[in-house]
């Protein structure tokens, strides 16, 4: 076997790796999430160090790298983990379904083949559009395996009335999405009225039926860690599927120590209850190393059975370009021009 065939091998090897076996994921561990009664004093037990957590997320930055041929798998296992997204006033079908075939082709063929992982079939976890596009991604993907989702629930500020918001999650589900992305009312977390926002996310949970439901929680709003973590508590007890931090339209979106903060919560409720909740990082992460220190948070925190898109996403659409971007020059020893690597 000559140097390229072995380089090519060893990325689709370590990719393979990056799926490993965690403690976590044992028994129930691999089950979906159902609600549990509201334990209010849990809720108001939870602590967080903020010196602690920032000095953590600090030191991750700066000790965490890899180079060559791992550093290419765990590009290739973001882009796995990805919800290809659009969510602007001006989207069109033509948008969505260029969007979706770039969903079904992430990379460029040739740089597939210079990758040497055409049997990966890689393709990214999710495309996530408003609900006037769910018929026209379902069209564009079928066959493909690549899921629907769609935002709800008055998005991105969540203040319309209830009964509204749960209407638009019947409304997604039955015209076909298979997850719903739904944002809370952060007004709940600062009243500390955490038996609302437990019953919110709990009508949005029975509205989705057998789809997913990703609860956004707009964690650049919530001022502290301690609501950030007290939040996620009370979506895991009301059912979600995933807990994921932000809308993308906030000032402040995915930071490091929002996910370590949300990540522990989910590996003690995992702990406690035996069930293991997804985590969606979304907005801000715009680089192939931001990826990277992201997949590496998750993994040291969770254990590498989390490094998988039924655990795992970024909501992060200007992020491919980059990624495509450090593979090329992974296989050429050039970078390429951005323009060459369009989303839609």
């Amino acid at each position: 076997m000559d140097g390229s065939s072995e380089r090519r091998a060893d990325v689709v090897d370590r990719v393979a790796d990056a799926g490993a076996a965690s403690p976590l994921a044992s028994g129930r561990a691999c089950s979906r999430n159902h609600p549990i009664p509201l334990d209010l004093d849990r809720i108001r037990d939870v602590r967080v160090n903020t010196s602690a957590v920032e000095r953590r997320s600090q030191t991750h930055v700066a000790r965490r790298t890899v180079k060559k041929e791992w550093q290419a798998a765990w590009l290739l296992r973001a882009i796995s983990c990805m919800d290809l997204t659009t969510l602007s006033g001006d989207d069109t079908d033509q948008r969505v379904g260029r969007l979706c075939a770039k969903a079904r082709q992430p990379l460029q063929r040739e740089l597939v083949e210079r990758l040497g992982i055409g049997e990966l079939r890689l393709r990214v976890a999710a495309v996530c559009v408003y609900h006037a596009f769910v018929e026209t991604a379902l069209r564009a993907l079928e066959g493909s395996g690549i899921l629907v989702a769609a935002v709800s629930t008055g998005f991105p500020a969540g203040l319309s009335p209830l009964a509204e918001r749960v209407h638009e999650v019947r409304r997604s589900v039955e015209a076909g999405a298979q997850e719903i992305d739904v944002v809370i009312k952060r007004a709940h977390v600062f009243a500390g009225d955490w038996q609302a926002l437990y019953d919110e996310v709990a009508q949005f949970r029975d509205a989705c039926g057998p789809a997913h439901l990703k609860v956004i929680l707009g964690t650049g709003d919530l001022v502290t860690l301690r609501n950030v973590a007290r939040a996620s508590l009370v979506a895991m007890m009301a059912g979600a599927d995933f807990v994921k931090t932000s809308t993308g339209k906030e000032a402040v979106n995915a930071t490091l120590p929002v996910g370590l903060v949300m990540l522990r919560t989910i590996r003690d409720y995992a702990r406690a209850e035996g069930v293991g909740v997804g985590f969606k990082a979304a907005g801000g992460i715009r680089t192939a190393k931001q990826s990277i220190e992201w997949l590496a948070l998750v993994k040291d925190e969770l254990g590498p059975a989390w490094l998988d898109a039924s655990r795992f996403r970024f909501g992060a659409s200007g992020m491919l370009a980059d990624i495509e971007r450090q593979l090329e020059h992974h296989t050429t020893g050039r970078y390429s021009a951005e323009y060459r690597h369009p989303i839609a």
